[in-house]
């Protein structure tokens, strides 16, 4: 039942009520018994209709809200598709374990899946700030190659989990020994 604001419902603990707001699953219900407004779930089978006032907009459902959600996501992703970056084959399942010094304290387990797309997200920030520097407008010849030499230090501090992707391509280049 799509119920308007101003709408008149029997309840049958808490006597004669007024809709006072609606949204997708709820009804808040003004009862004059109690004094108070309450929230109804939409589907509450032991409504008796006093009174119907036509709703003035459709409640949106949490699946529209998804797809509005996913249309918006499509619509801004770059044009050019990412690289798809895949996990070496040896660590696919497994989990990384941070054990703190103090053995009174507890270790810390992420699903490795977890920990690499957090790395390859990292590198990916890292490249779009090295775009952005090197299309920076205001920026001069020796501010981009100072800001470009931090971006390959960066680079260079991860090369350590080079060893979970598998495809070499990949895998991250400081400024030492080219592979």
């Amino acid at each position: 039942m799509d119920l308007g604001i101003g709408s008149q419902i029997r309840h049958p603990k808490f006597g004669k009520g007024v809709v006072v707001e609606s949204d997708a699953s709820y009804y808040k219900i003004y009862f004059n018994f109690t004094a108070e407004v309450k929230t109804i779930a939409r589907d509450f089978p032991n409504f008796e209709l006093v009174e119907k006032k036509e709703a003035e907009f459709q409640p949106i459902t949490l699946a529209e809200i998804e797809m509005a959600v996913e249309n918006v996501i499509r619509k801004n992703q770059p044009k050019e598709d990412l690289p798809k970056v895949t996990l070496a084959q040896k660590w696919i399942n497994g989990t990384v374990t941070i054990n703190p010094y103090n053995p009174e304290m507890s270790n810390k387990e992420i699903p490795i899946k977890t920990f690499f797309h957090k790395i390859v997200m990292v590198r990916e920030r890292l490249r779009v700030l090295e775009q952005n520097i090197n299309n920076h407008e205001k920026l001069d010849d020796e501010d981009r190659i100072q800001l470009q030499q931090y971006i390959t230090r960066a680079y260079g501090s991860l090369t350590t989990f080079n060893v979970l992707f598998s495809n070499k391509d990949d895998y991250f280049k400081g400024a030492g020994k080219e592979d």
